[in-house]
């Protein structure tokens, strides 16, 4: 993988439908098997937009040249929303399985529509970086709706023959979240 630019077709319709079939245990809340696509070293982090000015803006005017910062990305030094590991992604999902995450009774439904997947070479030979974007809709109970849009960026390493993933960096494209729920549904 890691000598060969760009992967085949073959490989770029693999990882599509790892990604396709990830989204569709979500939706059908089946999370024990979902985790099961994590490594045990899994980073799963999830930062935001931010609105920030541009160096040659002349809409704001900082005292400070050094406070200027271009990337409106949240940074990895930055507070992130979501910054999880295996322990505690499944210390997630044990908890919806006590009947006592009052956020999610009733549960959620959700639809994850995954979209612009790029498939190149990663650092390791079994790795593959794999960008995409995604909507998630949230429904629950009769009036709760949200829509989270953003981009991924993950790290899927092959494990004894079937893929998984080893990092993933999520970027929501919106910049204000209500204080409702923040799961694992991404």
């Amino acid at each position: 993988m890691r000598n060969d630019p760009t992967p085949d077709e073959k490989l770029i319709r693999e990882i599509e439908q790892f990604l396709y079939r990830e989204a569709r245990l979500l939706d059908e809340r089946q999370f024990r098997e979902w985790l099961e696509l994590f490594t045990d070293d899994i980073r799963y982090w999830m930062g935001s937009r931010t609105n920030r000015y541009p160096k040659h803006s002349k809409a704001i005017a900082i005292l400070d040249p050094e406070r200027y910062v271009e990337e409106d990305i949240t940074g990895d030094e930055e507070l992130a929303i979501l910054d999880e590991d295996k322990a505690t992604l499944t210390s997630r999902v044990d908890r919806l399985d006590t009947g006592m995450a009052w956020a999610e009774d009733p549960p959620s439904r959700t639809r994850h529509m995954i979209a612009n997947i790029e498939v190149e070479p990663g650092d390791g030979e079994d790795e593959l970086k794999v960008y995409s974007n995604f909507i998630v809709y949230r429904s629950r109970a009769a009036r709760e709706e949200d829509f989270y849009v953003g981009a991924r960026r993950d790290v899927l390493r092959r494990v004894e023959g079937a893929w998984k993933i080893a990092s993933r960096r999520l970027i929501l494209d919106q910049n204000v979240l209500s204080a409702k729920n923040i799961s694992i549904f991404f």
